[in-house]
């Protein structure tokens, strides 16, 4: 999405299920605003987080005029490619197969993989692109903005998302927070910004993060707080980028047990509550 937004709304990193929440990035393409709603990933949930998650991603698809289903080429169809596909073909309305890293097999494989999702599911299109070099977006940027139903534009001209700079802010740590630890401490952790100031020489941003246990919140720090550093240092640069000026960014940890059972960290990440 970032590719056809042209810049940065979602973040982004090596691991699965990075993303938690929808994501609109807004893009135009001749008289067409294009709405682009980047839903959490669809997999097998394991917790009450994953059921929220999967939930938001199949209710984005029923609401959306274009259901696009994005599949890795360098993984196939397999594992949760294949159940989501058995479900799509279930779904109605219009989709579109859109296969992603094409630089990255033989061109037979593709159109392989290609007779294989579109025996699975009754694809209206299929098309082929690279999100890291552009290769084949534009095309389908192109015919995304004939499908689209007449009408006013939902936002401004020069708007690319409707997140919160705040709620950006506190993706953007997350994102760091990924890419730097590993195994299931990505997972069992939540990023919050509790305050954003305007001040003369910058802005003043106050995040927390918070964990499950304190030896989640040991390994975070990390060895005189280099980890937390590493991360925080990471987050700052890429928010000044950004937004154009110095950002002042303090980050805490926090440990709370069952901050993934409370329902105000669902409403703050746009999610339902699930019952169970």
């Amino acid at each position: 999405m970032n590719q056809l937004v042209g810049t940065k709304v979602s973040i982004v990193s090596h691991k699965v299920q990075t993303t938690r929440m929808p994501v609109r990035g807004i893009a135009m393409e001749g008289d067409s605003q294009i709405v682009f709603i980047d839903t959490p990933g669809i997999f097998k949930p394991r917790r009450r987080l994953d059921t929220a998650m999967v939930t938001s991603a199949w209710g984005g698809a029923r609401d959306a005029d274009v259901i696009v289903f994005l599949l890795d080429v360098e993984r196939g169809i397999k594992g949760d490619a294949e159940a989501i596909l058995d479900k799509l073909d279930q779904e109605g309305g219009r989709k579109i197969l859109l296969l992603n890293k094409i630089d990255t097999i033989p061109r037979e494989k593709l159109f392989a993989l290609a007779t294989e999702a579109n025996s699975r599911a009754k694809f209206d299109d299929t098309f082929m692109i690279s999100a890291l070099n552009g290769d084949g977006c534009q095309d389908f940027m192109k015919y995304l903005s004939e499908q689209v139903p007449e009408g006013p534009w939902f936002y401004p001209e020069d708007q690319v998302s409707d997140l919160p700079m705040r709620i950006l802010a506190a993706e953007i740590t997350r994102e760091k927070l990924y890419l730097r630890l590993h195994q299931e401490l990505p997972y069992a952790s939540h990023v919050e910004t509790e305050s954003w100031k305007e001040q003369k020489n910058g802005i003043r941003v106050e995040q927390v993060i918070y964990v499950q246990r304190n030896s989640h919140k040991k390994i975070l720090i990390g060895k005189n707080g280099q980890t937390l550093r590493a991360i925080s240092s990471a987050a700052r640069l890429e928010l000044c980028e950004i937004m154009e000026q110095p950002v002042h960014l303090f980050v805490f940890v926090k440990v709370r047990e069952k901050w993934i059972d409370d329902p105000e960290r669902y409403r703050e990440m746009g999610l339902d509550f699930p019952k169970s």
